[in-house]
């Protein structure tokens, strides 16, 4: 069987970011309000809520498309290192009632965007002419 490294490339990045787009398409929805508190807490301004729709809207399209893939990769690494380090940290040592580890999306994404980043986009992405491609 003749491997197909593109392929495999642009399955994921469509299917990984996709499901992050649904967490971002849910928060311009209901809002930023636990983000913003979060932020509160560590002494930061709650504006600073809306940068998840970078790392949940924004970066997931680029992703999708091919455009700027090592770039989106990485603020996709970001928004998810964030989520576990201010809301999550309290259960990196947990199961979930089904036996699995609490963190086990948010640690996929992790890694998914740096994969993203490691690897580019592939031959079927948007754009394949830059260093962040």
């Amino acid at each position: 069987m003749k491997k197909n490294k593109n392929l495999a490339i642009f399955i994921l990045r469509l299917a990984i970011p996709f499901t992050m787009l649904i967490y971002g398409i849910n928060k311009i929805i209901d809002g930023t309000g636990f983000i913003g508190s979060l932020l509160e807490q560590f002494g930061l301004p709650k504006i600073m809520a809306n940068g998840v729709f970078v790392g949940e809207i924004v970066a997931p399209i680029m992703l999708m498309i091919g455009f700027r893939t090592r770039l989106a990769g990485l603020i996709f690494s970001f928004n998810c290192f964030l989520a576990i380090a201010m809301a999550q940290t309290q259960n990196i040592f947990k199961l979930n009632e089904f036996g699995g580890w609490s963190l086990d999306l948010l640690f996929i994404y992790l890694i998914a965007g740096i994969v993203f980043y490691l690897s580019g986009g592939g031959q079927y992405a948007l754009s394949t002419s830059s260093s962040w491609d």
